[in-house]
Formats: C-alpha cells, sequence, structure tokens
C-alpha cells in the first residue's frame, strides 16, 4: 500500500483528540497593565506579555493595555519582553490590575536566545557550538534587498546567486549551487525539494514580514538534525500570531539592470501582506500574501569552455569555441573523422574527384584534423528571464491548555527563476506545498508535515540549445558533413583555413533559426513541451512526507538536563519515467528514512562549566545505519568570557537523484550508485570501463600496430597472403592490408590492459569536526565572537564516468567501446572517494556600540583546503579562502532617521563543478560591493520609509563558474504594522 500523509499524521491527530480530551479547568487569574517607553513614555504596542515557563501569554494593544487571564496557580512570574527592549519579569501573588511597565530601549548585543545549537533555549554566548542569530531588528537595519540577501552579512557564510530569487547558501567549504550538505529548515518543516535536491531557500520560502528570526549554526549539524547537515543548517522562524498581531504590509520598487550591455534597465515590484489575530488568548490565526516580479540577472560569460578562459578565444578564432553561457555549441565534431566517412566519400569526395581530377586522399589532405562545435544560442534567448514570485502561508494556533499549543500551518509558493547545475535550468511555475500539524508544549513538541513539489513547465536550456539545432540540421547526418563539403570547396578556391572555418559556418548555418521568428519560437515551445531526453523538459512530482517529535525530561530527571526524539521520513519519488528509474511494475521508487537522538547536559563547577554530549542513529533504506555522536564544553570565565570546546560528525545520505536517477542527456546517461543499476544495464555480463582505461586500451593498440616488430610481422603475413592471390599484388592494396594486419595484432597484443570497472560500496559522506571557539561581550559595549575548526571527510561524493559497448554490438566487440557514437553507452553515475579529505578554516567577528548609538561591526572568515583526494578529477572545495565584511550604522541617528551601511569583500576562488570542466581554470575572481539604506519612522501612519540599494556602485560580479552578472539593485519601501512603536 502507498503511503499517504493521512497514514503518516494518524497518530499526530489521535493525539491532538486525547489532549483536547484531557484539558482542565483551573481557578482564573487575572492581570492587566500598561506598558511604555522609560525615556519618551510612550505606549508600546505589541509587547509580549507572558507566563514564564508557560505558553500562555498576550501582547499590548495600540495604546499599550494589557489584560491577560491565567490559570496557571499563584504565584507565577509575568515576562514582559519586545524586540529592542530590555526584558522585565515581575512576581504575581495575586490577581492585579493597573501594572506598569516602563521598558528600556538597548542595543542587543549578546543577549540573544538561540535555540538551534542544542534544540533548547540558551545564551547565544554559552551555545556549544558557533551560531549566528538575525532578529527583527537586524533584518529590519539590513540595507539587503531582503531577509534571505542578509545572510551573506554573516561572518562565514557563502551566498551564491542563480537568480534574484534563488540563492544557495553555504559554510566552510565545498560550496555548491542549490547546496545539498546544509539544511533549511522553516518552522521544522526541511524546505529542500525532495526530487530535485536542492533547498528552495526564499524562491517560495517565507514573507519578511512573518520572519520572527534566522539562526544559523556553521558547521556538521547531524547530531541533532540528522541526516544531511553535514555542512550546517539555516533555522528560520515565523511571527506566532499570538505574539504578533494586527496588519502589516510592504510596497517595495526598486529598478536595477543597470549600465549593463545590450540590456535595458528593469523594475523589480516586491509586495507583501500579512495580518494576525489572537482571540480570548486561546485561538490565534494568521494569513501571508507576496508577490515579486522583475527581469532577472543575466548570465553572459562568453569565454571559451574549449580554450583558455583568460585568454581572448572567440567565435572567429577558435572553430571549436565552446561559450560559458551559450548553449548548442556543446556538440563537437572532427572534420577529418567527417572526411573519412564513407558515406562522405561517397557522395561527396568521389564526385569532387571526378570533376577535378585530383585523388580522394589529395582531397583529403585538404581538411584538418580540427574539431568543430555547433553555433549556440545566448542563454537570454532559451531562459525566461521573467522571474517571478508568488507565495501564500497560512497558520491557526490553539491552545489547548496553558502548556500545549496545536499549530495547522501550510506554504505554498511557485514561481520563476534559473538554476545551475549540469546544466542551467528554466525553473517555469515551479511549485512547492508544506503543510504541517504541529503539537508543542513547553518541553516537547511533535510534528508531521508533508512536502509537495511540482516542478512545472522547467526545462533545461543549454539540452534545449543542442536539440534546437539538431532540430534544423541534425549533427551527424547534415550539419558537420556540411561543413565540411563547405570547407573543403573554400579550400579549393585558394582560401585560407581561417577564411575558410567562417565561410563554412555560413554555408551550415543557413537555415538556423533565428532568436525572435515563429520559426524559432515554434520549435522552442515544441521541444520545451516534450520530456527529456527527446526533449528539454523534465518533469517531477516528488512528495516527502516525515514525522519526528522532541521530549524535554526536565520534568522527570533532576542531575541533568537530557532530551530525546526521533523521526520518520518518507521520499515518495514521481517524475513520470524522466528524471528517475522505474522499478519492474513501472512505478518509481520510495525511499523511507528513520532516526532517534538522545543528548545530556549538565553544569558544574558552580555553573561555570557546561558539558553537552548526544548521540544520534539513523537508517536509510539503502545504506548502512549511521551513528553521529556529539561532545562540547563551554567554560565561562568572569561571567562573560565563554570558551567553548566540541566534537561531532555528520553525514549526508546520498540524494535521491544521487540514489535513482535515470536520464539519458546528450552527453550521457545519468544514473544512480545503487546496485539496482548494474542488474538493470547488464554491467555484470557486459562489463563497464572508465575512460581512463580505454585511453589506456586505445593507446596501447596504436604503440603496438605501429611500433617497427609488428609492422615487419605484419608485412611477413600479408607478403604470404599476396603469394597465394588473398590480396593483389599492388602497392595500395598491400599497404592497407599490412595496416590492418598491424592493428590486429596490436589490438590482440593489448586485450590485457583493458579492464573492466570494479564496482565498490556506495556510503554516506562522513565528517568528523573539531572546533575550539571563543564568545565574549566586554563591558556590555564590545562583542567578540571567534573559532578554528578542522574537518575530516570520508566516503566523499564524486563522479565516474564508465562506458560500456551497446548490446547490438556484444559484449565480445571491446573496439565498439571506443568507436563512434552509436556503438558504445557512456554512463555517469556518483562514487565516493577513497581517501581522506580534510579542510580547516577560522573566523573572527567584532561589534562594538560606539557613542551615541552608533555601531561598528567587522569579521573575517577563512577557509582552505587541506587535502584533496587525487582519485577524484574534481574536489569541488568552491570557497574563497578569505572573506570579510564590515558594518557602520545608527538605528537613530536624529529622531526617528536612521542608517546602515555594509560593505562586503571575498577573496577569488577555484569553482569546480558539473557545469565547468576539469581541464579548463574555472576561477571566480574577488569582489566587493557596498550596501547602504536610509530608513524614516512615520509614526503618524505607523509605517517605515526605506531608501537603499545593494552594490549600490553597480560592480558587476560573479558568486560562481557559469552563473548570472550581479549588479546594483536600489529599491525604495514603505512597511505598514498596526503594532509599530
Amino acid at each position: 500500500m502507498q503511503p499517504t500523509s493521512t497514514h503518516l499524521w494518524t497518530w499526530l491527530i489521535s493525539l491532538t483528540i486525547l489532549f483536547f480530551a484531557h484539558s482542565v479547568s483551573a481557578q482564573g487569574v487575572t492581570v492587566s497593565g500598561r506598558v511604555t517607553d522609560s525615556a519618551s513614555q510612550d505606549a508600546l504596542a505589541g509587547v509580549n506579555i507572558s507566563v514564564k515557563g508557560k505558553l500562555v501569554g498576550t501582547v499590548t494593544d495600540a495604546r499599550g493595555n494589557f489584560l491577560l487571564s491565567t490559570s496557571t496557580p499563584l504565584p507565577f512570574t509575568l515576562v514582559v519582553s519586545t524586540v529592542g527592549y530590555e526584558t522585565q519579569e515581575k512576581e504575581i501573588s495575586s490577581g492585579e490590575s493597573s501594572l506598569e511597565f516602563a521598558l528600556k530601549e538597548q542595543i542587543i548585543m549578546g543577549q540573544e536566545i538561540v535555540v538551534s545549537a542544542s534544540r533548547v533555549e540558551e545564551s547565544i554566548l554559552q551555545s556549544p557550538v558557533s551560531i549566528e542569530k538575525m532578529d527583527i531588528r537586524t533584518i529590519r537595519d539590513s540595507p539587503a534587498s531582503n531577509f534571505y540577501d542578509a545572510l551573506a552579512n554573516i561572518k562565514g557564510i557563502d551566498l551564491n546567486t542563480q537568480s534574484l530569487t534563488f540563492k544557495s547558501v553555504n559554510t566552510r567549504g565545498f560550496n555548491s549551487n542549490g547546496n545539498a550538505r546544509l539544511v533549511q529548515l522553516i518552522d521544522g518543516m526541511d524546505n529542500q525539494a525532495p526530487g530535485l535536491n536542492f533547498s528552495v531557500g526564499n524562491i517560495v520560502g517565507m514573507s519578511e514580514l512573518d520572519v520572527e528570526s534566522v539562526e544559523v549554526l556553521p558547521g556538521a549539524a547531524s547530531a541533532l538534525y540528522g541526516p544531511n547537515a553535514i555542512q550546517g543548517i539555516v533555522l528560520m522562524t515565523s511571527k506566532s500570531p499570538f505574539q504578533y498581531q494586527g496588519l502589516s504590509a510592504t510596497a517595495k520598487v526598486g529598478v536595477m539592470n543597470i549600465g549593463k550591455s545590450g540590456v535595458d534597465p528593469n523594475a523589480m515590484q516586491d509586495y507583501s501582506i500579512r495580518y494576525a489575530k489572537a482571540f480570548n488568548n486561546k485561538f490565534a490565526f494568521k494569513v501571508n500574501a507576496s508577490y515579486l516580479r522583475a527581469i532577472d540577472w543575466r548570465a553572459t560569460d562568453a569565454r571559451d569552455k574549449n580554450a583558455d578562459l583568460w585568454q581572448l578565444s572567440n567565435r572567429q578564432t577558435n572553430p571549436d569555441y565552446n561559450g560559458v553561457n551559450l548553449y548548442g555549441d556543446e556538440n563537437s565534431g572532427n572534420l577529418q573523422a567527417v572526411a573519412t566517412n564513407p558515406a562522405f566519400v561517397t557522395q561527396v569526395l568521389n564526385p569532387i574527384s571526378a570533376d577535378k581530377g585530383v585523388s580522394v586522399n589529395q582531397l583529403q589532405s585538404l581538411i584538418p584534423n580540427q574539431f568543430v562545435t555547433r553555433t549556440g544560442y545566448q542563454e537570454a534567448d532559451l531562459s525566461n528571464y521573467n522571474t517571478e514570485s508568488i507565495k501564500f502561508s497560512g497558520a491557526l494556533h490553539y491552545r489547548i491548555t496553558e502548556n500545549i499549543e496545536a499549530i495547522l500551518q501550510a506554504n505554498y509558493g511557485t514561481g520563476t527563476t534559473m538554476y545551475t547545475g549540469i546544466d542551467r535550468y528554466s525553473l517555469t511555475g515551479f511549485d512547492l506545498l508544506q503543510t504541517k500539524l504541529e503539537l508543542k508544549g513547553s518541553n516537547f513538541f511533535i510534528r508531521g508535515y508533508t512536502t509537495q513539489e511540482r516542478s512545472g513547465d522547467s526545462y533545461a536550456a543549454g539540452t534545449l540549445g543542442v536539440l534546437m539545432n539538431e532540430a534544423y540540421s541534425p549533427s551527424v547526418s547534415q550539419w558537420f558533413p556540411t561543413y565540411t563539403a563547405a570547407f573543403l570547396q573554400a579550400k579549393l578556391t585558394g582560401a585560407s583555413d581561417d577564411q575558410a572555418h567562417l565561410g563554412a559556418r555560413s554555408f551550415a548555418d543557413q537555415n538556423r533559426f533565428q532568436p525572435g521568428t515563429s520559426q524559432f519560437n515554434t520549435a522552442k515551445d515544441q521541444i520545451t513541451n516534450t520530456p527529456l531526453p527527446q526533449g528539454a523538459r523534465f518533469t517531477d512530482k516528488t512528495n516527502l512526507y516525515h514525522l519526528e517529535g522532541m521530549y524535554n525530561l526536565n520534568k522527570l530527571i533532576n542531575f541533568a538536563e537530557v532530551i530525546v526524539g526521533g523521526n520518520y521520513r518518507l521520499y515518495d519519488l514521481n517524475s513520470e519515467g524522466t528524471l528517475f528509474l522505474q522499478d519492474t511494475d513501472g512505478k518509481e521508487f520510495n525511499i523511507r528514512e528513520y532516526g532517534g537522538y538522545v543528548q545530556a547536559s549538565k553544569r558544574i563547577l558552580a555553573d561555570n562549566l557546561k558539558l553537552t554530549g548526544s548521540i544520534r542513529y539513523d537508517k536509510n533504506e539503502n545504506f548502512k545505519g549511521q551513528f553521529s555522536p556529539r561532545l562540547s564544553a563551554v567554560y565561562t570565565v568572569a561571567k562573560t568570557h565563554n570558551i567553548r570546546l566540541s566534537y561531532q560528525t555528520g553525514f549526508r545520505i546520498p540524494t535521491t537523484q544521487d540514489q535513482y536517477i535515470n536520464l539519458n542527456t546528450p552527453q550521457a546517461r545519468l544514473i544512480g550508485g545503487l546496485p539496482v543499476f548494474r542488474e538493470r544495464f547488464n554491467m555484470i555480463n557486459n562489463p563497464v570501463y572508465t575512460r581512463d582505461n580505454l585511453t589506456a586500451f586505445g593507446g596501447a593498440i596504436q604503440a603496438s600496430a605501429t611500433s617497427a616488430a609488428t609492422i615487419q610481422q605484419a608485412l611477413t603475413i600479408v607478403q604470404g597472403l599476396v603469394a597465394t592471390g588473398q590480396v593483389p599484388n599492388n602497392p595500395a592494396a598491400i599497404q592497407a592490408a599490412v595496416a590492418q594486419t598491424a592493428f590486429g595484432i596490436g589490438y590482440q597484443a593489448s586485450l590485457s590492459v583493458l579492464q573492466p570497472y570494479q564496482f565498490k560500496e556506495f556510503k554516506p559522506e562522513r565528517v568528523q569536526s573539531y572546533e575550539i571557539g571563543y564568545k565574549s561581550l566586554i563591558g556590555n559595549k564590545l562583542m567578540i565572537d571567534a573559532y578554528y575548526y578542522y574537518n575530516a571527510y570520508k566516503n566523499f561524493n564524486g563522479q565516474q564516468i564508465v562506458i560500456q559497448s551497446n548490446p547490438t554490438e556484444g559484449p565480445s566487440n571491446p573496439l565498439a567501446l571506443i568507436g563512434l557514437a552509436g556503438t558504445r553507452q557512456i554512463y555517469a553515475f556518483p562514487e565516493n572517494s577513497s581517501g581522506t579529505i580534510t579542510a580547516h578554516g577560522w573566523a573572527l567577528g567584532l561589534d562594538y556600540a560606539l557613542p551615541k548609538g552608533f555601531t561598528l561591526g567587522g569579521n573575517v572568515a577563512y577557509n582552505s583546503l587541506i587535502k584533496g583526494d587525487d582519485n577524484l578529477a574534481q574536489t569541488q572545495f568552491n570557497t574563497p579562502r578569505y572573506r570579510s565584511n564590515v558594518s557602520f550604522g545608527n538605528r537613530n541617528l536624529v529622531k526617528n532617521l536612521g542608517f546602515n551601511i555594509v560593505w562586503r569583500w571575498q577573496d577569488a576562488f577555484l569553482w569546480e563543478s558539473s557545469f565547468s570542466l576539469p581541464a579548463i581554470s574555472t576561477i571566480v575572481p574577488a569582489y566587493n560591493s557596498i550596501d547602504a539604506q536610509i530608513s524614516y519612522k512615520i509614526p503618524a501612519i505607523k509605517s517605515i520609509l526605506k531608501v537603499g540599494g545593494s552594490n549600490i556602485f553597480n560592480r558587476y560580479y560573479t558568486q560562481a563558474f557559469g552563473n548570472p552578472s550581479v549588479g546594483g539593485l536600489y529599491y525604495i519601501s514603505l512597511t505598514f504594522d498596526e503594532l509599530l512603536n
């Protein structure tokens, strides 16, 4: 029976009913009062009033008044808190009215409370591992155009821009587009696209109006968060409708693509609205909607991938030109190979030979041993740059008791964006739906959610370029023969090679579809509506189902704080046969995972030393179980100096595509690394061979066949055949027979070089991480945060390419392996490295509170690969050695007016990926940029006017090879908040 979300949530719903049934009432206590700003005496709206240790609470209204009823037994502690002010607590011993609280504004520095480091609330200063946090004020003050872009200002964070709405986050090396080594959670839900295998970031993520905080843990986090958190975790938390009520809305307009060659400046529009309401402190709801539209950043790198990228090679100077962001020119052919093809000899060379009175050999000598590529299309001609993002979310919250809250939540997003993988992909009409049912209390939670992914009308732009060329002129049967014939005709008229190449290309391209014409558009529509591999469209309707829970045993165990938790996950693959392998029944596979963990922490030495240990076990049905221990210690010296040590392991289960992809692209058939593929493609009886082995085999044949001893042996054999009349007695026939016989002798002598590929067990990646850190708040003015880490990786995922002779050729014909297209099949699949890869790094962050409200902050991070693996063609560390940020601002320069400026810089670094080639130097240049904003609060309309820009000097840069160039984005926004203070 196929699992459904209903089956997975049955227990969760039953548990909810039980809590309803056992809810009890108690004698109620009512407290009321007013909250004001201590300096201005103005009322503070939206201040959170809660009972300490309980979920029960309320917020102040627009006049600062509050009324709270609770069944909590007296006495209890009332907590009064809001972002930007010092928290106050008051013990309540009886029902009271007319309470007065005057809150002092503060610069929050080292006062943040985080939960992601240990899954329990703790001071950020005493976190056992490195952690960063952005709260509402940090987001509001950021000059970035949205909260997700502001992650780039955090120390040690790499942000790769693939589109205006698609950015990938990474920490501590091994960066990639659509990074699968870092987990992103929105309210506890993994927002990875379960079939396409990338975290969708803010494509279909949260509206900024609904963001309460973002916590980032750089480094391994599998001990508590399970598979794939091998490089870190991003935890995004939305606003509770109990604590953040009322109407808020933002209108933001901007301009981008200024000064870009061949592109007009384009408008950006971004609108959001949020409404939340609570009733009687028992029931609350919220709804969010946002819409963004713009003309996207463009990838226009025209450098030649088939030459040194730093040379000025182009289509005119290199017939084998392959532009980085041009597509269709990946298809390459050798002119000499075409000239010796029997069909070309018969149809082209023989008539010319007869007409010109020259031999075929003489004609062939005019054609060079030169590779030539098809003429490519620019990315802008093939891709959808009309980026769009539409998001809806809503939640119902019900407080069953003062300790238990039930949440039903749904997040939906759809849009169009660009993504860089092995190809450049246009994600057109892509959408993602996440729904969650959760029960949470002060010491537990249990949640079940599902992620429903739909790829819409998405397609591969590079594949589209190749197929557009094939549509008007098939490469093998028409375009390359036409080009070669035209080249020969030009040479016969006395043209130089360069002139002959230009003329041949013009002649072969005479029927090429021109962008903007009806022929081009018709062909493009037909190809993008046809599934891979015959077309460029891919389909993905994969679903994810997840159930997890955690319980803090603090009410049962006194000697230490102990938490336990576990999860179950199911991937239901569905690509309609376009992306994943189908089982023998025609259905695609399911993947099941489960795991559990326990963590204990204890304070000793007068509470100055906190020790924490945890261990987790996870099992995926296709791989052996994985244990992930973590040990940490935090020692506090003189109350403000915190030194931390930690050891932990992390692991990454191969993605759904690493396990089950089955996609026949123009270059190779991409397959998963599981044993089922060896059986499906008969790799046992019809062995596969690596490219290196086949290269050695071909070289051995050539070396043996051309040796003097072999030539003499072949001549002796042929002389015998001439004597018996089996070979004509003329020089040409004897020469051909000797060459053929020498090849046969060399072939037989070289068979021992041919060695079938030996498959290895496919395993999850693992990392062992060691870290030492220091964090301190000195004089409530200077915040220092520093760390050093060392990581050792095993079973690192690389890629293997193997070749198999087609079944029609038979496994007994090794020559098919080094033959022409059609006689062999090329496969590419993931494979673990055999050695250990090591990396290390450090970071330092300083934040200083200057007089009169000014703040100055800066950070620098260093990451370096110590040792790679020689067996991997690409290590893909993909991270700059040095990266730095400096910020300067003041939230209240004069009354209601604030500003912030951020300078960012990163070093040049090598980028390796499936989009690049191992043989070329794909250096991403160093860059620096400045973001700035000025904001003005307008109390009369409860709004903030913000004018700002990112990369304000409009110096275009790229953050990964093949990705678009990012220029300046200038915007103005007006944000209304009903409860704005």
